[in-house]
Order: structure tokens, then sequence, then C-alpha cells
């Protein structure tokens, strides 16, 4: 088999395969995009926040 007819088979077998795969409606797609882009600013929002407090308390307590 030369590499011409694996290159070939390869992309045979890999559209037989996505032929097979259960792909999201367009809603469910941006649900779950607004849902991770929530909870990303949520989280960051958060940690920004903590970083702010432990910041504000090393100045007031240590480098006095």
């Amino acid at each position: 088999m030369t590499n011409i007819q694996r290159i070939q088979s390869f992309f045979k077998e890999v559209y037989v395969e996505l032929k097979k795969v259960t792909w999201l409606s367009r809603g469910e797609v941006v649900r779950y995009t607004l849902i991770v882009l929530v909870i990303t600013i949520v989280v960051a929002g958060f940690l920004g926040g903590l970083d702010y407090l432990f910041s504000t308390l090393i100045k007031q307590f240590v480098i006095k």
C-alpha cells in the first residue's frame, strides 16, 4: 500500500466516523458557550477580589 493510498484510506475512515457523531444543535452550543463565559467571568471576579483583598492586607500589615 502506497502512502497516497494510506492517506486516502485514512480520510475515508475519518468521514465514516464523523457521520456517526451526534452533533449538538446550534441552540445547545450557544447555551453552553454562554454558561462557560458566565462561569469564567464569575470566577475571574472572585479571584480578582481575593487578590485585591490579600494585597491590601499585605500592604497594611506587612509593608507598613
